[in-house]
């Protein structure tokens, strides 16, 4: 029989793995433009965050399939996360990675990855947003 506790700590991995699969491996090349200008980069994030929340949607409905629209919630967030980071108007602006800010940024960015997938398990695990 598993434990609560049990059912976060294997979602916590789960949404880890699945976070750095999008992020790294199915991310390509293209999806990199991801911080270009004007709205080039909207094509490939939206491509990159799709990826997203289709592994999130793969996962909700193992666990909880009513609630099918977290993947939304996943790919939305994901998306103005990615281009919040990438964007050369924000967080992109801090490119040199042999500076703090570039790390900060970074680790901002990761931080606010990880938060939404604990308000996803949260949601999963009780039930109700």
């Amino acid at each position: 029989m598993t434990t609560d506790l049990q059912h976060v700590f294997i979602l916590l991995v789960v949404f880890q793995v699945k976070h750095y699969l999008g992020d790294f491996p199915l991310q390509v090349r293209w999806m990199l433009n991801k911080i270009a200008d004007g709205w080039e980069f909207f094509l490939p994030l939206a491509c990159h965050c799709s990826v997203h929340g289709a592994m999130t949607l793969l996962i909700v409905l193992v666990v909880n399939p009513h609630l099918w629209w977290l993947a939304g919630v996943d790919m939305v967030i994901h998306f103005f996360l990615d281009r919040l980071k990438a964007g050369r108007k924000y967080l992109g602006r801090f490119n040199d990675r042999n500076k703090s800010s570039y790390w900060n940024a970074l680790g901002f960015d990761q931080m606010a990855h990880h938060f939404t997938s604990f308000y996803i398990i949260w949601v999963l695990l009780k039930g109700t947003p």
